[in-house]
C-alpha cells in the first residue's frame, strides 16, 4: 500500500547509505537514485544534500522523512485492520533481537510464528541490548528481544524467559582437575568480555561486583562481540569468557571446550520484551508479543 518512491527514501534515510538501501529493497543503486531524483521532481525540491560523498538530509527531506514515516505506518495499521476483519494477521512487523537470543532463541521462534502467520512479513535486526533499545526509542522497530537491562524509563520490559550464564576454559586449562573455582581465581586468567552495549556484560559486570570482583581486577585480553566468537577464542587457547548456555550445548562434545562451576555463584539472568513505556503493544507487535510469552511458556 506504501507508495514506492517513499519507501526507497526511507530506506536511504535509515541506512544514510544509497549502495545499503539498494541492497535492502533488493535494487540496484542507479535504480534508488532514479528513484530519489523522481520524487525530488515530484517536489519540486530537493531532499538529499550527496556532496562530499554523504548522504544528508536537507530540511524538506527531514520534513518529508517523518511524514513518510507516518504514511507507513498508518499503511501497515490499515492491512493489519484489513486483514483482522478475516480473521487473519499480514502486514509488516519490524523487531530487532540482542545477539544471543537472534542465534539461539529466536530462529526456531519466527519458523512457528511464520507458520501461525504465513501472511506476516517479518524484517528482523540484531544487535547487542543498547542498540536494540535504541532502534526502539528512534520508531525504527515496534518491539525488541534483549537479554539485559534496558536502562531507560521511557521502554517497558517484560521477561519471558529464563537464561544462565555459564563460564567456559579451554579444555587442557589447569581448571580441568577441579571441581570447582573460586570467584578470586578469575583474577588469574586472561578474561574474553562481551563489547559495551552488551546485556551479557552488564549482567556479568554486576553479577561479578556483587560477588566482590570489580572488573578492573580482571586480566580483560579481549572485547568481542557475540558469543560465538568468544567460544571459538576460548577454543583457541585465547583466554576464559561467560556466555548463554544455549551457546555452549552444540559445542561441547568436541572436547575442546569445558564449564566450570564457581563456588557461591549462579548468574541468572532474563530475556526480556522491549516495547515503548505505556499500554502493551497491539497490531502486529501486540500479536508477536502474545505468541512470544506463550512460547516460552509452553517449553
Amino acid at each position: 500500500m506504501e507508495n514506492f518512491r517513499l519507501k526507497v527514501f526511507r530506506a536511504v534515510c535509515e541506512h544514510s547509505s544509497f549502495r545499503r538501501a539498494a541492497e535492502e529493497l533488493h535494487l540496484t543503486q542507479p535504480a534508488v537514485t532514479q528513484q530519489i531524483k523522481a520524487l525530488e521532481d515530484e517536489l519540486s525540491t530537493r531532499l538529499i544534500d550527496r556532496t562530499g560523498g554523504r548522504v544528508l538530509l536537507t530540511p524538506a527531506g527531514r520534513l518529508l522523512r517523518k511524514r513518510a514515516t507516518e504514511l507507513a505506518e498508518l499503511a501497515a495499521l490499515t492491512q493489519e485492520e484489513l486483514a483482522s476483519l478475516n480473521g487473519e494477521h499480514s502486514g509488516l512487523l519490524r523487531a530487532a533481537a540482542s545477539t544471543s537470543i537472534a542465534q539461539y532463541v529466536l530462529p526456531r521462534m519466527l519458523g512457528r510464528f511464520k507458520h501461525a502467520h504465513p501472511k506476516v512479513k517479518l524484517q528482523i535486526r540484531s544487535g547487542n541490548t543498547e542498540q536494540v533499545v535504541a532502534w526502539l526509542i528512534d520508531g525504527q522497530i515496534a518491539i525488541g528481544l534483549i537479554e539485559g537491562p534496558a536502562l531507560r524509563k521511557d521502554v517497558r520490559v517484560e521477561p519471558f524467559m529464563q537464561d544462565e550464564l555459564v563460564l567456559l576454559y579451554p579444555a587442557n586449562h589447569p581448571w580441568k582437575d577441579r571441581e570447582a573455582i573460586t570467584v578470586q581465581d578469575l583474577k588469574d586468567a586472561p578474561f574474553l568480555l562481551r563489547e559495551r552495549g552488551s546485556g551479557t556484560r552488564r549482567v556479568l559486570e554486576s553479577a561479578l561486583e556483587k560477588a566482590g570482583l570489580k572488573m578492573k581486577d580482571l586480566e580483560v585480553v579481549m572485547e568481542l562481540d557475540s558469543s560465538e566468537a568468544i567460544i571459538s577464542s576460548v577454543e583457541a587457547g585465547l583466554g576464559i569468557g561467560f556466555v548463554t548456555r544455549a551457546a555452549i550445548l552444540p559445542r561441547l562434545p568436541l572436547g575442546k571446550i569445558a564449564t566450570a562451576k564457581i563456588e557461591g555463584l549462579r548468574i541468572s539472568r532474563n530475556f526480556s520484551l522491549v516495547y515503548p513505556a505505556g499500554p502493551k503493544p497491539e497490531g502486529l507487535a501486540g500479536v508477536f508479543r502474545q505468541f512470544t510469552i506463550d512460547q516460552a511458556g509452553g517449553k
